[in-house]
């Protein structure tokens, strides 16, 4: 079954809700989002708040994050769980102790990644007999790290493949995950790789926005955005083994590259294509609430991207999402017939917006054609 879902943003205090927890507005959202008929959230521990100390994983945070995945359960939801935050929505966040004058890479220090095994260990003890924990992402795009953190992509494959061992070996059985944004498939000489993404961990994530120059070059509605997604799962279905699942685990209308007026559209588009892909696993909207502007210094970008208000109203373009999804529930989407296959071609930069091959496989897509994607080996 198609799975959707979306991420997690509190209404109240975004992220830094864990600093003053409160249940029954967590439970509000759920039944808020419950309503939208989605079947999974995502959720994001903040990393200093529940690892203050590399010795320590607040044993109130964990029961905190605990009691968010069983009030999902009580409206339904199936909860991943990331947990190494780290980037999100414009800001990183990093434990003290990684920081200061004991600065430490968080990918290479061996002191740094026996704190994460810690932390990790410590949250999948106490999530993995819970029926609807569906597994954990190691982090949220943990590639945007690499510029105050650098490391090679051998190192690279040493961090993802030491962590995704550890969720394996404490809760077996789930579909453990890394996600990147899409610096793995367009920067050449990044040192997160295509290979990583599409070998590593249970699924291939692919994280779609596209405000990464699509919409700016092409236009908002353009054939280029709104088959990027499409584009994106089917360049992962490529590098990965046959049959290997693709999680489209963000997309989002940002503004204002994606006008609020355009945004239902948008969406309509671009899942009536992306649903067409072979080995989708499912579909995650970024993101659930707006953000409150009482919060400052966030990009424009990030403060309307819900699907809900903050006061838990469907906007637009959430009663637009909905309906997709009822109508996939419904009638589940056919792959479409893929009649022509193109040969991967050039650096990693062709493949991304306005590079060669990422041109010739939206010219097919402009005349009507749904190329496969093939990756010599």
């Amino acid at each position: 079954m198609l799975r959707f879902g979306v991420n997690y943003t509190p209404s109240s205090g975004w992220f830094h809700h864990w600093l003053d927890f409160d249940l029954d507005a967590v439970r509000a959202d759920f039944a808020a989002i419950a309503g939208l008929g989605v079947d999974h959230v995502r959720v994001f521990p903040l990393w200093p708040v529940f690892q203050p100390n590399r010795g320590l994983v607040r044993p109130r945070a964990v029961e905190q994050l605990v009691s968010v995945v069983d009030a999902a359960l009580e409206h339904g939801l199936d909860v991943q769980v990331d947990a190494l935050q780290g980037h999100l929505s414009s800001f990183d966040f990093y434990p003290s102790w990684v920081q200061t004058w004991h600065r430490r890479n968080v990918f290479t220090d061996p002191d740094v990644v026996s704190g994460q095994v810690f932390y990790l260990r410590t949250l999948l003890e106490a999530l993995r007999d819970r029926p609807n924990f569906l597994g954990m992402t190691l982090g949220n795009e943990t590639n945007l790290l690499v510029e105050s953190n650098p490391l090679t992509p051998r190192e690279a494959s040493r961090w993802l493949e030491s962590l995704l061992a550890v969720c394996d070996e404490t809760a077996p059985g789930l579909p453990h995950v890394h996600s990147e944004y899409d610096a793995v498939w367009y920067e050449d000489g990044h040192p997160f790789q295509p290979s990583h993404a599409a070998g590593l961990g249970a699924m291939t994530t692919v994280h779609s926005w596209v405000f990464n120059g699509t919409a700016q070059r092409y236009g908002p509605l353009s054939v280029e955005s709104t088959h990027h997604a499409e584009y994106l799962v089917e360049l992962a279905r490529a590098w990965g083994t046959p049959g290997r699942p693709v999680w489209l685990q963000e997309l989002g209308a940002a503004q204002p590259e994606i006008s609020a007026a355009d945004a239902p559209e948008f969406a309509e588009r671009t899942l009536a294509n992306v649903l067409t892909c072979e080995d989708l696993w499912g579909v995650t909207w970024w993101c659930s609430h707006d953000v409150d502007r009482a919060l400052v210094d966030f990009p424009e970008r990030e403060y309307d991207l819900g699907l809900l208000t903050t006061s838990g109203k469907a906007k637009p373009l959430g009663e637009t999402v909905a309906r997709i999804v009822a109508q996939a529930r419904e009638t589940p989407p056919s792959p479409v017939a893929r009649t022509e296959t193109l040969k991967l071609t050039g650096d990693r930069s062709t493949w991304g917006p306005g590079g060669a091959f990422f041109d010739e496989w939206m010219g097919l897509a402009r005349d009507g054609v749904r190329a496969a994607i093939e990756v010599e080996r």
